[in-house]
């Protein structure tokens, strides 16, 4: 368990009152009285004063939400039992977008959205509930969303095309990630049983990649659906590129590498969450995938916690990179209820402050299971936009929402 990182009424002191309302709320709302009057603190940060500080109201009447996702529309997706719902910042809901056994949403530059879920097929005379990525256009402009060219397991898989249905085998798996490059191409992380290598189909474990047109354009070889290593990809719970919101028409990240988080319930998996690097052969005209061994160089002068510390995590559910000066990368492990941030060097805490006494990165990574402001129950989804860090907390039903407390003016 991560421990609560500040005490709030530190923060209120350096902040004018007006601002204390924005961000927490009057003082006579409950949760903020619970902010105020429990106030345990991580003993590291007694003397830094720096973390992240809940911005109230939290939203709330979810219904096992599980991942949310703030797109280049500005608008807050979030996934649970019923769809996916769109609200604005402020949390007005605007619309419910009914997605069968949805679990991530994420959208590309032209707007368009991508939800994973289920869809119902009949094959062979018997309906089968497959994997799906539902493609939407008009998510939250006026009329209606539109459907369109729904990629559906195992069809969307160039490699199936001669292989035949698996049956059970094929209705376990799952799309269980999402995100979207620079030039709109979609990466979907893929789970399921079966993961040979002496058959013609790629394995189910692995992320297959489309283009903006939906057309199976290839699949992160490379990576072993077997064996955990830092270039594996067993149980893959969620996936985050390099280029995210907000829009802008220059300085779009433009690389092709990716994080990734492995669920598999395998306690030997030491490395649960990678930072997976592509590879272009002009010579061959492929693509290759393979670990970022960079990230092992542990710089203990900058802190004693680090992405790719063995067993670091113990369920990793999401994985979001900020992509404003910070870079910071965001982790939601729901088994030990808490949320952690790096930088992109793997260095676990957030820039010290110019004027700071120390060099040293502080750590901001909380949590802890409960419903108070600074816990969670099994947070599932995560995500950053304009300095603000959004939580799924499934078992709490709700999103929560949170700002580093030197980003507050």
């Amino acid at each position: 368990m991560v421990k609560k990182p500040l005490y709030i009424a530190l923060l209120c002191g350096v902040v004018i009152s007006s601002s204390c309302n924005f961000f927490f709320g009057k003082k006579e709302n409950d949760t903020t009285n619970e902010i105020f009057e429990q106030g345990k603190i991580d003993p590291e940060l007694v003397p830094q004063n720096v973390g992240y500080v809940p911005v109230l109201p939290f939203f709330s009447g979810f219904v096992n939400p599980v991942d949310v996702y703030v797109g280049y529309d500005e608008m807050v997706y979030v996934v649970d039992d019923m769809g996916v719902h769109v609200l604005d910042q402020k949390g007005t809901r605007y619309r419910t977008i009914a997605i069968p056994g949805a679990t991530d949403v994420v959208m590309d530059r032209r707007l368009h959205l991508y939800v994973a879920g289920r869809i119902t097929q009949n094959i062979g005379g018997q309906d089968y509930d497959l994997a799906a990525v539902y493609h939407i256009i008009n998510p939250s402009g006026a009329g209606s969303p539109v459907f369109t060219d729904t990629l559906i397991h195992p069809a969307a898989d160039l490699s199936r095309q001669q292989v035949a249905f698996r049956g059970a085998d094929d209705v376990a798996v799952k799309f269980s990630g999402l995100t979207v490059l620079e030039d709109n191409t979609l990466y979907v992380s893929r789970t399921g049983p079966k993961n040979d290598f002496n058959t013609a189909a790629r394995p189910d474990n692995t992320i297959l990649i489309f283009n903006a047109n939906g057309a199976n354009i290839g699949y992160t070889n490379g990576l072993n659906p077997q064996t955990s290593s830092l270039r594996s990809c067993l149980g893959v719970s969620a996936i985050a590129g390099f280029a995210a919101p907000p829009q802008r028409l220059f300085g779009m990240d433009k690389s092709r590498d990716f994080i990734l988080c492995q669920a598999d319930t395998n306690p030997s998996v030491e490395f649960r969450v990678l930072w997976i690097k592509e590879t272009f052969d002009p010579d061959l005209g492929s693509r290759s995938y393979g670990e970022n061994t960079a990230l092992l160089n542990f710089d203990t002068s900058k802190s004693n916690r680090f992405l790719y510390q063995s067993f670091r995590f113990g369920n990793p559910a999401d994985v979001y990179i900020a992509t404003d000066a910070t870079g910071y990368i965001f982790v939601a492990d729901s088994k030990k209820d808490s949320i952690y941030q790096f930088t992109r060097a793997g260095i676990e805490g957030v820039n010290p402050p110019a004027n700071f006494p120390t060099r040293k990165q502080i750590i901001a990574s909380f949590g802890g299971k409960g419903a108070g402001p600074f816990q969670f129950n099994q947070p599932s989804g995560i995500s950053y936009f304009k300095e603000i860090v959004y939580v799924a907390d499934k078992g709490n039903g709700r999103i929560c929402r949170y700002k580093l407390s030197t980003d507050i003016e």
